[in-house]
């Protein structure tokens, strides 16, 4: 799943489940919608990712080079130890600001 959702500070891109090359069709237009969105910061959360593959990285990587083209910040939010490691042996982590803990109120089941 992706979900962009935007406030009036910044952009932030929702996933869930697995980042991989099954998903790729979707990254294009994910893309595309944060990239007309011009904020100041986008917060890519990642507390619901279960898997990131290399096309799952290349994509978080697109998104802060495109950021810091337009002299945006890219925040990883939640990121887990596996997918840090993955971005740190594409040499990429300094394309980041990483976030480590998930917002646990932006993840509750509302009713």
């Amino acid at each position: 799943m992706i979900e962009v959702v935007a406030t009036p500070s910044e952009t932030t891109l929702v996933l869930a489940g697995d980042l991989d090359v099954a998903e790729r069709d979707a990254f294009p237009e994910a893309r595309a919608r944060i990239a007309g969105m011009r904020h100041g910061r986008l917060v890519v959360d990642m507390c619901g990712v279960t898997f990131m593959d290399s096309t799952g990285a290349a994509f978080l990587i697109s998104l802060a080079d495109a950021g810091n083209a337009r002299g945006s910040q890219t925040v990883l939010r939640g990121t887990d130890e596996r997918d840090l490691f993955v971005l740190s042996v594409c040499g990429v982590l300094d394309l980041f600001v990483i976030q480590a803990d998930c917002d646990v109120e932006a993840h509750a089941p509302t009713s």
